[in-house]
């Protein structure tokens, strides 16, 4: 059996991508009995494997970075409690100073920083 020899430590990491699936192929196998299957059968069970990764690397592509965002916008809300535009508009208006030093809890006030900061952000944004 080639999984229980003893391979080079030392191998490029596509020679090593290719054993790791293979191995998984391997795994999967057994642990399911797809080795018993007929030729059409492995086709049918391994083209449903692949149909259902694929939908899934596509749904975690195309809906996973407008989440991610959602979350973000939602951690801003709970931490400074309001919108991010409204702080980001009042500090880069002037009021910024105001603002921030009102969100801090220890009264400490790093206005230039700070400002610099959300002026960053509102050029991004």
């Amino acid at each position: 059996m080639e999984y229980r020899k003893r391979q080079p430590q030392n191998l490029a990491p596509p020679q090593r991508l290719g054993r790791w699936l293979r191995l998984k192929q391997y795994q999967i196998e057994v642990t399911f009995g797809v080795y018993m299957f007929t030729p059409v059968e492995k086709f049918v069970f391994w083209s449903v494997v692949f149909l259902l990764f694929g939908l899934f690397a596509i749904a975690c592509i195309l809906y996973l970075p407008q989440h991610v965002v959602f979350m973000v916008n939602r951690a801003w809300f709970y931490v400074n409690g309001g919108d991010i535009l409204t702080s980001t508009s009042s500090a880069s208006s002037g009021t910024g100073s105001n603002v921030l030093a009102a969100n801090h809890k220890d009264g400490i006030s790093l206005t230039a920083a700070a400002t610099q900061t959300l002026e960053s952000v509102v050029r991004d944004l």
